[in-house]
């Protein structure tokens, strides 16, 4: 059968990669043509669009670029209407990918089926509506995202959730702290990991932070975990004359080997936590109260990180906006160090994200349950 995926960014392309390789173990004939990256290449079929030419954030950058991005959903409604596969999958990705689901449903009679839900829960709850009209089936990631679907009368399969997959088989799993060291040529000193976002606004608010926070404490050394697609000229700056290093593609390995880390929110602080490393989340805003008061009116949920969101309590500190300063940081980073209760604390409620989780298999589900339905004439 034929299967054509849309990813838009570079998260997607790992988690399409991933579900594209479970589905071609259940579909031995399986065909693939997508919007992707180099990750699902990597599994087989036809790149028509990659996600670097797709990956606009904010109101400006979209405005800027209105007309590739209004091409690029063209050209892949035509390359869908020609190939005509036996089922279109979208994974995150909502702007872009809702305006697909609803051009399919629309014009073609073929089944839609989302990977990893948009963030309805948190913003843009109207989205529900196309939802339902436009999306066969949505496999989630997220437990407590069930019970948001069910509140709005549709049925989500939760799927589990695939960074538990990613950390099932990262390599050096094994690695010693010495070993890390030589590795990357660190000095032996432990370490706090600052994972400071993946794109360049967020970099540029919380890693001084960060920095000037975490380097405070002499008896420890600060490692930067560099972002995929940031240059190191971008680090640059914010490190002259610190002593702070950076490492890049080793982000698991950085966070295996750290006492504490400082994280921007997103799919991070889910990563620090199944990794068992006490953390501060960190997400500066400019604006002060009034920016603060705003974003919580805006958000419909309790918290920010998906840490305390799946544990439904808070597991970590969220330091938000004007909250996020460097004493603040400063204060919440010493307790991380040196409290032993709190640190088990912590533990503890990572232990129940991981237990709300669920175990390994998050694509394999998926793909088992999209291939039964095609094959059982779900088209």
């Amino acid at each position: 059968m034929k299967y054509y995926l849309v990813a838009g960014e570079a998260s997607g392309d790992l988690h399409a990669s991933r579900l594209m390789a479970a589905i071609a173990k259940e579909d031995k004939a399986a065909e693939f043509r997508f919007y992707g990256g180099d990750l699902m290449a990597s599994v087989g079929g036809v790149c028509v669009r990659h996600y670097r030419e797709m990956a606009y954030m904010g109101f400006t950058e979209v405005i800027t670029h209105l007309r590739p991005i209004l091409n690029n959903l063209k050209t892949c409604k035509d390359d869908i209407t020609a190939w005509q596969p036996h089922a279109v999958i979208l994974v995150d990705y909502p702007s872009f990918n809702l305006k697909v689901a609803r051009f399919v449903k629309e014009h073609l009679s073929i089944p839609v089926y989302y990977y990893i839900s948009p963030k309805l829960w948190a913003w843009k709850e109207y989205r529900i509506k196309a939802i339902r009209r436009y999306v066969d089936t949505v496999y989630s990631i997220l437990p407590f995202e069930v019970d948001f679907y069910r509140r709005h009368h549709y049925e989500v399969q939760y799927v589990g959730n695939p960074t538990v997959d990613e950390l099932a088989v990262r390599p050096y799993a094994d690695e010693t702290f010495d070993g890390f060291i030589r590795a990357f040529d660190l000095p032996s000193k432990p370490v706090i990991a600052l994972l400071a976002g993946s794109r360049k606004a967020e970099i540029r608010r919380n890693l001084p932070l960060m920095l000037e926070a975490a380097e405070r404490f002499d008896d420890y050394q600060c490692v930067v975990a560099g972002a995929p697609g940031i240059a190191p000229d971008e680090y640059a700056g914010y490190l002259q004359g610190r002593q702070a290093r950076v490492v890049y593609g080793a982000t698991y390995r950085l966070l295996a080997q750290s006492r504490a880390a400082l994280v921007t929110s997103g799919t991070a602080t889910l990563e620090t936590a199944l990794l068992r490393v006490p953390q501060v989340v960190c997400y500066a805003m400019p604006g002060g109260n009034f920016a603060y008061t705003l974003f919580k009116h805006w958000l419909k949920v309790r918290f920010v990180s998906l840490v305390n969101l799946i544990a439904d309590a808070e597991v970590v500190k969220e330091l938000l906006v004007h909250h996020c300063t460097v004493q603040n940081i400063g204060h919440e980073l010493e307790k991380l160090l040196c409290d032993d209760v709190e640190r088990a604390r912590i533990a503890s409620g990572y232990a129940e994200v991981a237990r709300r989780l669920g175990a390994p298999g998050a694509p394999e589900r998926a793909a088992h349950d999209i291939v039964s339905r095609l094959q059982g004439g779900d088209r």
